[in-house]
């Protein structure tokens, strides 16, 4: 399965990405909820006791009705819009977050998975090499014709093997529990990689220096963007919250058969709170704490996001270095050594002290250049 087969799944099917659209959702939802004004609001009565004339429910005589509706002042319906509409916004960036999180994550496990298969095999095939000549060694050593210290000396070896077999055989068995969850499918991923895009992706280099890429950073990560925006979003919220504190008008009319006045008049009527303090007093100070709080956070981020581009730049460039003093021909050489060690302890050139200190020596080596490449492709994946 190839890592771009890995993203369309990803994008299609992770549960996760799935769910976080919905905050999209709920924001849009917010903002229709802000739109709706209270509904006017219709009272009426009917006599119920005429004591004069000496009758119950004379609707004929004596009834009324009025209707009022409430009316925003101060901007509070336009702000309160604005508000949810920068909270859309909030959640938009959110999920881009997330979105460059999860699909970041996704390629370091496909890149973790690649040099974990390609650690097993090399292991496999140097096991079964060992074992074939540890199954040869135990019969000569039952005959009498070799000591027992070279048998063991060559079973310390396999056991080192197996040893590592296991430990990449739960390490992929992790990843690849990882993928599934990544790609919300139950398939086992195989990772494949060729030796041209591998390559490729090994040599190329992060786009500018450190300031470039610290300013790329500022000007593309969500998490950042997000601070930057809450302080925008905190602004408006305090300005909503002032606008609370302007009273609202209660606006109607009123219809009256025979109470009033005059009969069968139409009445305006007007309400107003009479404004002796300011209402939302205590909540327009907690906003100006939050819009205080939230810059001294995208101050904090700003600088974290600068460390942690330094930190990731500097950790790529000295993994990126320290492949790149081999030249293949050392890598190429290091097979011809290998099985040229081989061919020579069968024929008898080399002891077995020299076989043993050479294959451990190799086991190691193979590994660590492995664990170099990964490294390489894991430290730009988060750059």
């Amino acid at each position: 399965m190839s890592l771009q087969d890995c993203e369309l799944a990803f994008q299609k099917n992770n549960f996760q990405l799935l769910a976080a659209q919905y905050n999209i959702n709920m924001a849009d939802a917010d903002i229709i909820q802000a739109k709706i004004w209270e509904l006017p609001q219709v009272e009426g009565y009917v006599n119920a006791i005429n004591p004069q004339d000496k009758r119950v429910f004379d609707v004929g005589r004596a009834k009324g009705m009025e209707i009022t509706q409430l009316i925003y002042l101060g901007g509070k319906k336009k702000n309160e819009i604005q508000f949810a509409k920068s909270n859309k916004e909030l959640s938009q960036l959110q999920f881009n977050q997330l979105l460059v999180d999860l699909r970041s994550q996704l390629r370091e496990t496909y890149y973790n998975l690649i040099y974990e298969q390609k650690k097993q095999i090399s292991i496999d095939a140097q096991l079964k090499y060992m074992n074939e000549l540890l199954a040869a060694y135990k019969v000569q050593t039952d005959k009498g014709n070799i000591s027992l210290k070279d048998f063991v000396r060559l079973q310390s070896i396999v056991i080192q093997l197996n040893n590592d077999k296991i430990e990449i055989n739960n390490n992929i068995l992790g990843f690849q529990q990882t993928m599934k969850v990544l790609t919300g499918t139950s398939e086992k991923t195989i990772a494949n990689l060729s030796k041209p895009e591998e390559n490729e992706i090994l040599v190329s280099q992060p786009f500018g220096d450190l300031e470039i890429l610290q300013e790329k950073a500022l000007q593309n990560n969500a998490d950042y963007l997000y601070q930057l925006k809450l302080i925008d979003n905190s602004k408006l919220y305090a300005q909503w919250q002032k606008s609370l504190n302007t009273p609202d008008l209660n606006l109607g009319a009123e219809y009256d058969q025979a109470s009033g006045t005059f009969n069968n008049e139409v009445n305006l009527k007007i309400g107003i709170p009479i404004p002796l303090w300011k209402v939302n007093k205590g909540n327009v100070e907690k906003a100006k704490y939050a819009i205080q709080q939230n810059e001294k956070n995208s101050e904090y981020q700003k600088l974290n996001l600068q460390t942690q581009v330094e930190s990731a730049y500097q950790t790529w460039k000295n993994q990126y270095d320290q492949y790149f003093e081999l030249k293949q021909t050392d890598l190429e050489n290091l097979e011809t050594v290998y099985n040229g060690i081989l061919k020579n302890f069968r024929n008898g050139n080399i002891s077995l002290i020299e076989f043993t200190d050479f294959m451990e020596s190799y086991r190691q080596t193979v590994l660590q250049i492995y664990e170099m490449k990964k490294q390489i492709m894991i430290s730009a994946e988060k750059l």
